[in-house]
């Protein structure tokens, strides 16, 4: 049995800041958190930008798509933390009680790389903490 947390990032487009926050959950919190990504209304890929951002920082991106959030619905999800406010809005009922968190970051879709590398470290400097706080690790 593993003592894996499971931490879902939650966002609107699952194309960004959800998927960013799921690759630097699962290289920084290894061995302790499992991080999945999904989307209220997940876009056709991955931002190149993000996937750019995350290999620029040597974290690894294979896996990385969108997925609707009702596919993740039975994952035995131990924590929920939404990083747009629309996620917050619209985060859907989970079959049983999830903590939830609320993390808002900066959407940089259209904008050059560096924003994609600033929300890439403001999602490591923030996430990180915030999900061993509210796991206890």
């Amino acid at each position: 049995m593993s003592n894996l947390k499971t931490v879902l990032v939650l966002c609107t487009g699952n194309s960004c800041r959800s998927q960013m926050g799921e690759a630097i959950l699962n290289h920084d919190l290894a061995g302790l958190v499992h991080g999945i990504s999904a989307g209220t209304k997940p876009q056709p890929k991955v931002a190149d930008g993000a996937i750019e951002a995350l290999k620029l920082a040597g974290l690894p991106t294979a896996g990385l798509y969108p997925k609707d959030v009702e596919a993740v619905m039975n994952e035995p999800i131990d924590l929920v933390v939404s990083v747009c406010d629309n996620a917050k809005e619209t985060c859907p009922i989970f079959p049983r009680p999830v903590p939830r968190l609320h993390l808002p970051f900066h959407d940089p879709h259209g904008e050059p790389l560096d924003s994609f590398i600033n929300v890439r470290d403001d999602i490591r400097a923030r996430l990180i903490p915030a999900v061993r706080t509210a796991l206890g690790l």
